[in-house]
C-alpha cells in the first residue's frame, strides 16, 4: 500500500461545501455542521472580521524591528518569478523600503515563460539567489516521490522550503517573508489561521512535506550528501540566527487574481500564452515548470480534485465568480491530462508511458473511482 494513502484517512462519503466547490476529500480540510468548509469560512474572516489596517500596522512594527539601515539585506523572499512572490517582494522593497535578498530553488524543467517571467522579476529591481539541485539525485527523487507519494513535485517543495532557511540561517537573515499559509486559505489545518507565522520544525513535514521527511529516501539510497539542500538547517542553527518565518497574507488580504494584476504593472509577470493552464480555465499561476502539471493531476486521481477546483473554488471565496459558474468551470477543465509536456515527464523520470499508467491507476481509490468499458470514471461530481 502506498505511503499515501496510509497517511490520508479520506471519508468514504463525498461531500462538497455548500458555498465553493471543494470536497472533503482535501486532507486536513474541515466542514461544519452547516457544510461549509474551513477555507470558505476563513475567507469569510478575511471579508468581514479582520481589521486590515490592524494587520498593516502589525506588519510595519514587525519590519522596523528587521530593518537594517547599513545597505545589508535585511529579509528574505522565497521567489519563483510568478506572481505570488513578485507581489510581495515588490511590496516589500518598494512600498515598505525593506532590502529583500530573493531566494530561488530551481523548476525540475523550467518552461520558456517561467524563464522569461523570472528574468523579467530581476530585472524590474531585485537581488536573487538562484539554486539549483543535483540533477542526477533531482530525477531520481521525482520519480521515486511519483511510485511511493503520487506526487512528483514533492522533492521540489523540499527544496522549496528548505533552501531559504539554509540561506538565511547561512547570511544571518532572521526574517523569511513567504506569501499565503496554503493550510488556512485552501483548507487544511487552521491551528496558525490567527498567528502570522509557522513553526518551521513542528509543521513542515506535516503540512508541505505530505508527512514524509526527507530523510525517508535514504531508503532508497539518497545520501546524507545528497539530500543536504533538501533539509532545513538544523534546529539550533535556525535559533542562533532567531530566524521567523512569516506569511504575507495573515497581514495583506490575499487574492491572487489581484497578486496577477499587481506583478504584470510592477514587475512585467506574464500570463500563460496558451491563454489557459491544462486543467483548468486560470492563465497566471505555477507556470514556471513542467512538471507542474502532473501534480495537479495527481492531486485529482487521489483525491478526486484537480486544478480547476481549486482555481474556482478560491475565486468563489474571493467573489470573482458564482458557485454556479465554479460548478460550470470544475465539469469542464477538472482533471483534464497535461498532455503538452507529457514525453517531457517520461524522460525526465525514465520510465514508459504504460510505467506511467501503471503507477497513476494505482492511486485511484475505491470510492471514488469505477473502471467503466471507456475507461475510469468518478463516481462523484460537484453539484
Amino acid at each position: 500500500m502506498h505511503k499515501v494513502q496510509k497517511k490520508y484517512s479520506l471519508p468514504t462519503e463525498v461531500t462538497f461545501c455548500k458555498n465553493c466547490v471543494i470536497s472533503n476529500q482535501r486532507p486536513r480540510i474541515i466542514f461544519d455542521m452547516n457544510g461549509i468548509c474551513s477555507a470558505c469560512r476563513y475567507g469569510e474572516r478575511k471579508r468581514l472580521h479582520i481589521d486590515w489596517t490592524e494587520r498593516e500596522e502589525a506588519l510595519r512594527n514587525l519590519l522596523d524591528q528587521h530593518r537594517r539601515s547599513d545597505g545589508s539585506f535585511d529579509v528574505i523572499v522565497p521567489a519563483s518569478g510568478g506572481k505570488d512572490s513578485s507581489f510581495v517582494a515588490h511590496q516589500l522593497k518598494y512600498v515598505y523600503g525593506m532590502h529583500p535578498l530573493t531566494v530561488t530553488w530551481a523548476p525540475h524543467l523550467p518552461t520558456d515563460i517561467g524563464r522569461q517571467n523570472m528574468e523579467r522579476f530581476i530585472d524590474s529591481g531585485f537581488d536573487n539567489i538562484y539554486g539549483t539541485p543535483n540533477a542526477r539525485v533531482h530525477k531520481k527523487m521525482t520519480r521515486l516521490a511519483f511510485e511511493e507519494l503520487g506526487d512528483p513535485f514533492q522533492p521540489f517543495i523540499y527544496g522549496q522550503k528548505a533552501f531559504p532557511l539554509r540561506i538565511a540561517a547561512r547570511l544571518g537573515i532572521p526574517l523569511i517573508m513567504y506569501g499565503e499559509n496554503a493550510e488556512v486559505e485552501y483548507g487544511g489545518d487552521m491551528k496558525n489561521a490567527d498567528v502570522p507565522s509557522h513553526n518551521v520544525s513542528d509543521d513542515m513535514v506535516k503540512h508541505y512535506f505530505s508527512g514524509i521527511d526527507p530523510t525517508y529516501w535514504k531508503n532508497f539510497g539518497i545520501t546524507d550528501q545528497e539530500l543536504h539542500y533538501y533539509m532545513p538547517p538544523e534546529r539550533e542553527d535556525m535559533e542562533q540566527v532567531g530566524i521567523e518565518c512569516h506569511f504575507f497574507g495573515y497581514y495583506k488580504k490575499w487574492i491572487p487574481q489581484e497578486n496577477f494584476y499587481y506583478a504584470q504593472k510592477h514587475t512585467g509577470f506574464e500570463a500563460n500564452p496558451d491563454g489557459r493552464s491544462e486543467g483548468t480555465y486560470s492563465k497566471y499561476a505555477s507556470l514556471d515548470d513542467k512538471i507542474d502539471g502532473f501534480h495537479y493531476y495527481l492531486g485529482f486521481i487521489k483525491f478526486g480534485i484537480g486544478r480547476a477546483t481549486s482555481d474556482a473554488a478560491h475565486e468563489i471565496r474571493d467573489g470573482h465568480i458564482t458557485r454556479d459558474e465554479g460548478v460550470a468551470l470544475v465539469r469542464r477543465y477538472d482533471g483534464e491530462f497535461p498532455k503538452k509536456h507529457f514525453k517531457d515527464f517520461l524522460d525526465y523520470c525514465g520510465i514508459t508511458e504504460d510505467q506511467f499508467w501503471n503507477i497513476v491507476d494505482s492511486y485511484r481509490s475505491e470510492h471514488l473511482w469505477d473502471k467503466e468499458s471507456d475507461g475510469w470514471k468518478l463516481k462523484y461530481q460537484v453539484l
